[in-house]
């Protein structure tokens, strides 16, 4: 099974389900479990490159970092909540309850970031739009004006760079401060608006002379269907769930 090969809506909703799942979940061993899991299945199913991942996956860490540190050092336990003081070193006090609810919180981001990562990162935008328009019946007018604007990104990076340079050509010298930044702001903005207007106005004219008129009642040139290995997928990551919150709640009455 290749995840790059599931159907693209079935991923998103396992993933979402599992996210919702890790959202009620307050202990740091559950989620921990979890995040071993989907790094696995990313890396097995998805083969993804590790250097790849990696990249995408430090920001997260060090939000995640950030959320325990915070969580530790600054939690204060309700007043009926018994506790285990580790540290307490002037404003500073380190307690298992604030070490327990810091993990708890930093392992679900790193959670929710390697769902998103095993998605982002297997996943076709373009048969992404397709399964949503076939499998969950999204607008066509508004799937595929959503796939033109993603597609216009990279576009709209490479008119910015020219038009850095035509200004630095002409001579108009970069202003310092926030005031300066602002008007350097407008000056780029008014054409990059005007550029990616005249883009829309020509994609729309392209499709609309191509036959496109939104309904609904279309084919397709790509056809994705739901088969048995994208339900597998869905079951084995609640599954997977299921087991880690298992085996938390097994260890925590030991």
């Amino acid at each position: 099974m290749r995840l790059q090969l599931l159907n693209p809506s079935i991923k998103a909703i396992a993933v979402l389900v599992s996210v919702v799942l890790l959202a009620f979940v307050f202990d740091p061993l559950t989620p921990l479990l979890y995040l071993f899991f989907t790094v696995l299945i990313t890396f097995i199913f998805g083969e993804v490159g590790i250097k790849k991942w990696c990249i995408r996956f430090i920001p997260f860490f060090i939000i995640a970092f950030g959320y325990v540190w915070t969580t530790t050092v600054f939690s204060h336990p309700p007043s009926n909540t018994s506790f285990v003081t580790y540290v307490n070193v002037g404003p500073i006090e380190i307690t298992d309850y604030g070490l327990r609810t810091g993990l708890s919180l930093g392992l679900r981001v790193l959670c929710f970031a390697a769902l998103s990562l095993l998605f982002i990162l297997t996943t076709d935008t373009t048969k992404f739009m397709l399964s949503l328009i076939q499998q969950c019946k999204l607008p066509p007018k508004l799937a595929y004006g959503i796939l033109a604007g993603y597609r216009f990104l990279p576009l709209l990076k490479e008119e910015f760079t020219i038009i850095r340079n035509a200004h630095r050509i002409r001579g108009v010298h970069r202003e310092k401060g926030i005031k300066g930044r602002i008007q350097l702001l407008k000056k780029y903005t008014i054409p990059l608006l005007a550029s990616a207007i005249r883009k829309a106005e020509r994609t729309a004219i392209a499709m609309e002379s191509k036959g496109f008129t939104g309904s609904r009642d279309r084919t397709f040139y790509h056809e994705l269907k739901i088969n048995g290995k994208d339900v597998l997928f869905f079951f084995v990551m609640v599954g997977l769930f299921i087991i880690s919150k298992y085996v938390s709640e097994a260890l925590f009455f030991l």
